[in-house]
């Protein structure tokens, strides 16, 4: 028995020492999998079977692996899985590649939403915009709001979406009970897997009453409709995979069924804060641009760091850090210039270290994706919302005209810089 003690975080770097000392081309492709319990196995072609040289060197590599890894690794039984290429390939979801055609795959209960990023299809619809953040409490639901009333004083027929399920703001925030629809997002994704998702997505919607006095239009979906009915029992089926899809593919369908009825130009996505699966979707699945809402706070920058991070390990930094732009939430009214110096600071040096180029290692074709900490258009940037007595104290946003003062002093700043962010996103659907 091994009695070394190898922690959990030092599997990755052990398994990619014992690579450099031996060749298995002849085993590849080759997955080394970390299962539920964080034991670590590896996974090949079923045809490796009958290659005796290569079959003798998986021994050998195994039983490095296992004097390598202590408790985590396997037995000498179960250390090497032969498995058909069909189910081979699904190993491919979520893979991070250690050496060519040699792959670590984590399989875990959560978090799988992280570690894919969508392929960007600029102009294949109307602009979504996801308002996230790591820690909540940072007034996601009156920007989205403020937002929406300000984009429709504009023309621009906007869609809400109330994905923050566990904790729904935005339905009491923007609409009441006149205008509150009979049914929400956790209604449609409990009646799509009997078959009637189409019947509930003309009953999940409701305008503010204040968008009769705009030239653009607000339609708010819900995360539920006038009578909350079965709630917790509804929303412990809302995030269920099927047989054929899983469910950021059914969120995906939900939006666009809901883009196809009112045609928006603008799509504002309310999502659920912290590392779950639930934000992931929102933030890597749905090609959206991300809000992403902070304070100038230890607890923050750490949260953001661990998904930053978890983005530059795994190669997918490039595919993400251009729909991120940094929202300064609640900055102090007192003296705000000196706090969105430090935020600046410190969002730099977050950007810098996992999801900019290193420009002292250029590659020679000029696109590095890199900017100093001045740079005005930078992803780092912080886009204020100045903390408002008015807006804190409870002001109601049913009505946003009656409280256009703290309006104003709150999110001038956030809603210029918004709009020239919208204007250089490209979208196919008409203004």
């Amino acid at each position: 028995m091994n009695d070394t003690f190898v922690p959990f975080d030092d599997l990755q770097s052990s398994v990619a020492q014992a690579l450099e000392a031996v060749s298995l081309d002849e085993a590849k492709p080759l997955y080394i999998v970390r299962n539920l319990f964080g034991i670590v196995t590896v996974s090949v072609a079923d045809r490796v079977r009958e290659n005796e040289e290569a079959r003798r060197t998986l021994r050998s590599f195994s039983s490095t692996l296992q004097a390598k890894l202590g408790a985590h690794g396997a037995s000498e039984d179960e250390s090497i899985l032969f498995v058909a290429p069909d189910l081979l390939s699904t190993l491919d979801h979520g893979a991070h590649e250690l050496h060519p055609g040699i792959y670590w795959v984590d399989r875990m209960v959560t978090g799988h939403g992280w570690w894919t990023v969508d392929d960007a299809t600029q102009g294949a619809g109307p602009t979504r915009w996801t308002l996230f953040s790591v820690k909540g409490g940072v007034g996601r639901s009156t920007s989205a709001t403020v937002l929406a009333w300000h984009l429709a004083k504009r023309g621009e027929r906007v869609l809400v979406v109330d994905l923050d399920l566990e904790s729904p703001g935005l339905s009491s925030t923007m609409l009441d009970d006149r205008t509150r629809p009979e049914l929400g997002v956790t209604d449609w994704f409990v009646e799509e897997l009997v078959g009637q998702g189409d019947r509930v997505i003309e009953r999940m919607t409701g305008a503010p009453a204040w968008t009769q006095d705009s030239d653009g239009s607000v339609h708010v979906a819900p995360a539920h409709g006038r009578k909350p009915g079965e709630y917790l029992a509804k929303l412990g089926r809302v995030y269920m995979d099927t047989g054929e899809d899983r469910w950021t593919a059914r969120l995906g369908r939900l939006l666009d069924s809901l883009e196809a009825r009112f045609t928006p130009s603008v799509v504002l996505l309310e999502s659920r804060s912290g590392l779950h699966d639930i934000a992931a979707a929102t933030v890597t699945d749905l090609n959206a641009e991300v809000l992403l809402f902070a304070l100038d706070a230890g607890s923050h920058w750490t949260g953001c760091d661990i998904l930053f991070k978890h983005w530059s390990v795994h190669g997918l930094a490039p595919r993400i850090r251009e729909r991120l732009s940094i929202v300064s939430a609640l900055t102090p009214e007192v003296d705000p210039t000196a706090y969105l110096e430090s935020f600046q600071e410190q969002a730099w040096n977050l950007f810098r270290d996992r999801l900019y180029d290193d420009i002292e290692s250029p590659t020679g074709l000029g696109s590095e994706f890199s900017f100093d900490l001045g740079d005005e258009d930078a992803p780092h940037i912080p886009i204020p919302i100045i903390w408002n007595r008015g807006l804190a104290a409870g002001t109601s946003l049913r009505n946003p005209e009656a409280a256009k003062v703290p309006i104003d002093l709150a999110f001038t700043q956030f809603l210029a810089r918004f709009d020239q962010l919208l204007a250089a996103t490209p979208t196919s659907a008409p203004r």
